[in-house]
């Protein structure tokens, strides 16, 4: 074959799909060190060829973007209210309003019963209303959150034919929509505490299992149906999901000052690091920055603050 024949042929099969420019090419992900970048890009050529679904999962708040001080959830709740309910003498504002309190109250802001109350809240509003009151909460105090190494290693994830997942606790219509946009994956491919829709109109009913600790494993194989070949995570909450993974386990931000107490099972008497050190994970840093000009509603509303862990230790 003649140089100049080559040449054409590969032109026409660029042009027509058959030789995708940028498929199964990895990009080094700046800000994490060479031997992490070449675990993970020598992991994604071994798979090129993998015949299965190549499927990739992650947590969102803390390991796909910001948690610092708050979670976006609590802050676009309050914030919602501060602007909606607060102040007023109507059944619908007192029902809601009630609901806070009682959050308030329970103080812990990772609890079964915090997280379903999230959905209460936001009962009687469209699917589209909650995805705008996330989007709006995080165009307001979140933007450019999105963690830029998480954002690379998903993009060349993309480029090796993964499906990209994101598990998160909280109300799945509230993350959808900027999720979606900010990573430039399908909004269903974000998955979170699910409520039934009738008419539009999410009900506040929710929809088992809830994906918070041994919830995330069994949310992964109730509505994704395949075994990750990554998991990403950052925090106790995200062990089950992270053990789950035939491949890589990736550890955003680890806390390393936390002694695990023996309920906890297997992670006893371990920081999280430790344990993951000691447990084959990827443990990769990604900079927490805060605003400090953003006032946040969660504040005035005294719900604890989350630990700043995104400096090695």
């Amino acid at each position: 074959m003649s140089k100049k024949l080559f040449i054409h042929l590969l032109f026409f099969a660029v042009i027509f799909g058959a030789v995708p420019l940028n498929a199964q090419k990895f990009v080094p992900i700046k800000g994490w060190s060479k031997e992490v970048n070449q675990r993970i890009e020598t992991f994604l050529n071994s798979k090129k060829h993998y015949e299965g679904r190549k499927v990739a999962v992650f947590d969102c708040d803390g390991t796909v973007f910001g948690q610092v001080p708050y979670y976006l959830a609590d802050e676009a709740l309050y914030m919602y209210a501060d602007e909606n309910y607060k102040g007023k003498t109507d059944s619908l504002s007192l029902k809601k309003l009630a609901i806070l309190n009682r959050m308030v109250e329970n103080g812990d802001n990772v609890s079964k019963e915090y997280v379903e109350d999230r959905v209460h809240f936001l009962s009687g509003l469209t699917a589209d209303q909650i995805r705008q009151i996330g989007a709006d909460c995080y165009q307001k105090s979140y933007k450019g959150r999105i963690y830029p190494e998480m954002k690379k290693l998903i993009a060349n994830l993309k480029n090796y034919g993964f499906e990209v997942w994101i598990l998160t606790a909280s109300p799945e219509l509230l993350y959808q929509k900027f999720v979606s946009e900010e990573l430039n994956i399908p909004m269903l491919n974000i998955v979170g505490v699910k409520s039934v829709i009738e008419n539009g109109v999410s009900s506040g009913t929710v929809i088992m299992p809830i994906p918070q600790d041994d919830g995330k494993g069994y949310t992964i194989e109730t509505f994704i149906q395949a075994k990750p070949l990554i998991v990403g995570g950052n925090s106790r909450g995200d062990l089950d999901m992270l053990n789950l993974s035939s491949g890589l386990k990736i550890v955003v931000n680890p806390d390393n000052s936390t002694i695990r107490p023996k309920e906890d099972g297997v992670i006893a008497g371990h920081t999280v690091k430790t344990y993951w050190e000691q447990n084959d994970g990827i443990i990769v840093y990604c900079k927490d920055s805060v605003d400090p000009g953003i006032g946040y509603h969660t504040e005035q509303w005294k719900i604890r603050r989350n630990k700043d862990t995104s400096n090695p230790q």
